[in-house]
């Protein structure tokens, strides 16, 4: 089996979705990762996604969306969000090459930036290359390799499961001498170059500390 790792970024629309575009015009709204995406036989999208930041901006533009049906969210600083939406444009068109390729994806998805997504698919050469010949014909959204090979599910590869704040947390800890002998910088140190607070640094380097250990012992 082999692994293909893709960004999908939208070609006209600059957003995968109308309610991921009013998510990415609140600045004090970061959208982290989708943990996972189903389009259901009614047309909607039930999602699992997570995001950090002013949670009450969040739900304020979810409470204000004609697209959503239901929402509930849970955490604070950082949180997990259940919804289910009316699928429409790159998202529903890219479900659905999605339901009809052999691949299966990695989760999380995670965010790249704007209107972009980074995804890792399992699978087989022609299940790839059946993937590219379908998305290729999309004028609803592009496809960009960014990796492929192998797939060891045994490999320390659990950067792969990270969010995307969680590796820049942990690159400037790293950067900055938090892990070093003796520690030459403190969660607040951190959070000053980033722009987050100290406590979250916190959270997310236990975060990060958690799946280290959890890869070593698998």
């Amino acid at each position: 089996m082999r692994y293909l790792t893709v960004g999908v970024h939208t070609a006209e629309t600059g957003a995968l979705h109308p309610i991921e575009k009013r998510l990415a015009e609140a600045p004090a709204v970061q959208q982290e990762a989708i943990h996972h995406a189903e389009l259901l036989g009614d047309g909607t999208v039930v999602m699992l996604a997570e995001g950090s930041g002013d949670r009450e901006r969040y739900e304020e533009i979810m409470q204000e969306s004609t697209h959503v049906d239901t929402f509930l969210v849970s955490g604070e600083d950082r949180w997990m969000a259940t919804s289910q939406f009316e699928a429409d444009g790159p998202v529903r068109r890219f479900l659905e090459v999605r339901r009809e390729s052999d691949l299966v994806v990695e989760w999380p998805i995670k965010f790249i930036d704007a209107g972009s997504v980074k995804i890792t698919f399992l699978g087989t050469e022609s299940a790839f290359r059946e993937f590219y010949s379908d998305t290729g014909q999309s004028e609803a959204f592009t496809v960009e390799v960014i990796e492929t090979g192998s797939y060891d599910p045994n490999a320390a590869s659990f950067l792969r499961t990270l969010t995307t704040r969680q590796q820049e947390v942990l690159q400037v800890a790293v950067e900055e001498g938090y892990y070093s002998n003796p520690r030459e910088a403190t969660h607040q140190d951190v959070a000053d170059v980033i722009g987050i607070a100290p406590t979250t640094v916190g959270d997310h380097l236990r975060e990060v500390e958690t799946r280290v250990f959890e890869t070593l012992i698998e």
